[in-house]
Parts: C-alpha cells; sequence; structure tokens
C-alpha cells in the first residue's frame, strides 16, 4: 500500500474518531444535565408533597397568615402541573423560597407551634428535603456548566450546533433573596 495512501487514511480515520468522540462527549454531558434535572424534580415535587401536611400542622396557629398559605398552595398546585417548562418550575421554586422563608420567620412568634410534636417533625422533614435541593441545585449548576462549555467551545461548539444543541440555564438566586430579610416588615403584613 502506498505511503500517502496509508498517511490519508490515518487522517481520516484520526478525524471521524475526533468526531465521534465530540458526539459522545456532547450526548453524555446533555443526558446528564437531564438525569441531574430529574433528580432536582423529584425533591421539588417531596418539597411540595410536604407542603400540605405543613400547612395542616400550621394553619390553626396562623389564621392571619391565610394569605401566604393560600398563596403557597396555588404555587404548589402550579408546580405539580405537568405541562410547565423547566423555567417556569425555576421561577416558581424561587417564589416557593420566599414564602417558605416567611413562614419559618413568622413560627419564632408562635411558641405553640414550635412545640408541637407534628409541627417538629414536618419542619425537620422540610429543612432535609432543602438542604437535599440545594445540594441538588449545585450539582445541576455545575453540570449544566459544563454542558454550555461544551457547546459553547470550540471545537465541540461545531458539533453542538450540528446536533441543534442549545445552552441551558442554571438555578439563579432572584436577587430579592439576596439582601437581608426585614423580620419586622414581615409581621407587619
Amino acid at each position: 500500500m502506498d505511503t500517502s495512501l496509508m498517511i490519508i487514511l490515518g487522517v481520516v480515520l484520526l478525524i471521524l474518531i475526533i468526531i465521534i468522540s465530540m458526539y459522545n462527549s456532547l450526548i453524555n454531558k446533555r443526558n446528564q444535565v437531564d438525569n441531574i434535572f430529574g433528580s432536582l424534580d423529584a425533591m421539588l415535587k417531596k418539597r411540595y408533597d410536604l407542603i400540605p401536611n405543613l400547612i395542616a400542622s400550621v394553619q390553626e396557629y396562623m389564621k392571619h397568615e391565610k394569605g401566604t398559605l393560600t398563596q403557597l398552595t396555588e404555587i404548589r398546585a402550579k408546580a405539580m402541573s405537568a405541562n410547565i417548562s423547566n423555567d417556569e418550575k425555576v421561577a416558581l421554586n424561587n417564589e416557593m423560597n420566599k414564602i417558605l422563608g416567611a413562614i419559618k420567620l413568622s413560627v419564632e412568634n408562635y411558641p405553640d407551634l414550635k412545640a408541637s410534636q407534628n409541627f417538629i417533625q414536618l419542619q425537620g422533614s422540610l429543612n432535609e428535603v432543602e438542604e437535599q435541593i440545594s445540594a441538588a441545585r449545585r450539582t445541576f449548576n455545575a453540570v449544566v456548566t459544563e454542558y454550555n462549555n461544551a457547546v459553547q467551545m470550540f471545537p465541540s461548539n461545531i458539533m453542538a450546533s450540528i446536533m441543534g444543541l442549545k445552552s441551558k440555564q442554571v438555578f439563579v438566586i432572584d436577587e430579592s433573596e439576596r439582601k437581608n430579610v426585614d423580620v419586622k416588615s414581615l409581621f407587619n403584613n
């Protein structure tokens, strides 16, 4: 066999291996993002399943907080809807975080509620789920960042463009959650 033909075949084989490797890497990263989001979504559902129990325990003690509890129930119903996008889930999650924070602060004014065994157990479960969600968000954001880098960086961006892959959105904390909480204003509402 001719040496130049072997070199050409070697170069073609090397290019083919690189293309296959980039393709498989992009598919792997996309699947990781989908998998981690599925785990995060399952934890968010677990949070939404805990909320009715928490609301039932808290309602008797927080009659004047009825508006907050109603809003919490409405957000939960929206979040459980099957036809919402991932971006809408992120927005509902941010809204839920604000309301749950307000409820946790309101509880400080109700010593009987804090002493209720049901509430203590539910609060512990909710705190555990919140920690799991926080860890899942960090993992999701890391995987999305790795995926976005592959989709945006040369030369894998060429393959990503051919495959129709687009950058994904990371979980971002809402600007209002970055500010210090004015506890007094929460109780005056």
